[in-house]
């Protein structure tokens, strides 16, 4: 009797007070001043939105109610709202007056059980050492009273914890990760969260770049460029991001041959296992009129972190070569031969390329490589 009087009491502060009279269409303040809020949060392309009425721990008539909100005004378990449909076994609305609505745009997984996309009734089942938190496929009612346990489309269980005071009931997002965020409804000193899951997220991203190609991000080279390049970021699609490497470069109307496409493509090539043809098309992209000093020396860079030292020197001589003096030809050069051995080349052309340098940054870095060298050590 007690936890029905106590949700009774709920319901005539937060609940009874806040059925709809007639039909509200006038724009007026919320019911108890329970102002609504929502939340929302991207897992990679994966929308999640949480709309909901934002309770307060103190009371309309200004009674503070801290300390007495879990276990009475929000009462353990099932409770009996003395209105509606669901009789003695209705859940807590996770909010105040109308549904709290969980959408996601996609299909998720909460606490490890699949969820389709959607948008839901959010219900809870508070504990004291476990709450179960619901998932209607009812968004539309009223509060609880009208919970059906038919229309439940998932049920999971999680543990309450401890947080830090919230005199507002808040939903936030205490975890995001390109394919994981956990969110908690914090209220009081109490803190419930429940944590979703993108299995997927690089399939969702394909599945959307495979849409933009077909309007217009598909009419022009750089639309299949960056397609290719998200699969060799991600290593996943390669067959695929090999043909939309291919259309980058000669794809009829779009395809654009230059430094970055062919050097993309020589990427997907060496990625499917075609090495002859990715030295093939790396060559033609470094002997390219549109390959830049800087494209140059950050492929030079490229190959000494792979090791090929040897690979990297005649890269940086191709760009002294082309781009006599030009910045950063000569650091490229230093380290070019520093990383063979020999040094005194190296400072040679370290020292010409301090005066080059456009910026302070560049210039103590430099300054620090000329110390190094004439120390003997490494760059």
């Amino acid at each position: 009797m007690r936890m029905r009087s106590a949700f009774t009491g709920l319901g005539l502060i937060l609940v009874l007070s806040h059925l709809p009279v007639a039909a509200q269409s006038l724009s007026l303040p919320p019911s108890g001043d329970n102002q609504q809020a929502t939340v929302s949060q991207r897992i990679g392309l994966v929308e999640i939105r949480i709309s909901y009425s934002s309770p307060k721990v103190t009371a309309p008539d200004g009674t503070d109610r801290k300390g007495k909100i879990w276990g009475e005004l929000v009462p353990y378990g099932m409770a009996n709202l003395g209105f509606g449909t669901c009789g003695s076994e209705c859940p807590w609305r996770a909010g105040a007056n109308e549904n709290t609505v969980f959408s996601t745009s996609h299909a998720v997984k909460v606490e490890g059980k699949d969820l389709p996309a959607g948008t839901y009734g959010l219900h809870m089942i508070p504990g004291r050492d476990e709450w179960t938190v619901i998932f209607s496929k009812n968004s539309t009612s009223w509060g609880s009273y009208f919970y059906d346990a038919k229309e439940d489309a998932l049920r999971v269980q999680v543990k309450p914890q401890k947080s830090e005071y919230r005199h507002w009931l808040t939903y936030e997002f205490t975890e995001r990760t390109p394919a994981k965020a956990t969110v908690a409804l914090a209220w009081e000193n109490l803190a419930v969260p429940f944590t979703i899951v993108v299995e997927n997220p690089d399939q969702i991203y394909l599945a959307e770049i495979r849409k933009e190609l077909r309007s217009s991000s598909g009419f022009t080279y750089r639309g299949w460029e960056q397609a290719a390049e998200f699969c060799l970021q991600k290593k996943t699609n390669l067959a695929e991001g090999l043909k939309w490497a291919e259309t980058a470069v000669s794809g009829p109307g779009i395809g654009r041959e230059m430094f970055s496409t062919l050097r993309t493509l020589s990427q997907l090539q060496a990625a499917n296992g075609q090495t002859a043809e990715a030295q093939k098309s790396m060559q033609r992209a470094v002997e390219h009129p549109t390959a830049g000093p800087i494209d140059l020396h950050m492929y030079g860079r490229q190959l000494q972190g792979e090791g090929k030292k040897e690979e990297a020197l005649k890269v940086f001589e191709l760009n002294a070569k082309k781009h006599p003096n030009a910045w950063p030809v000569n650091v490229g050069l230093a380290r070019g031969y520093a990383g063979v051995g020999k040094k005194k080349e190296a400072l040679k052309f370290a020292r010409l390329a301090l005066p080059q340098a456009p910026d302070d940054l560049n210039k103590k870095s430099i300054q620090r490589m000329i110390e190094q060298l004439e120390a003997g050590k490494d760059i």
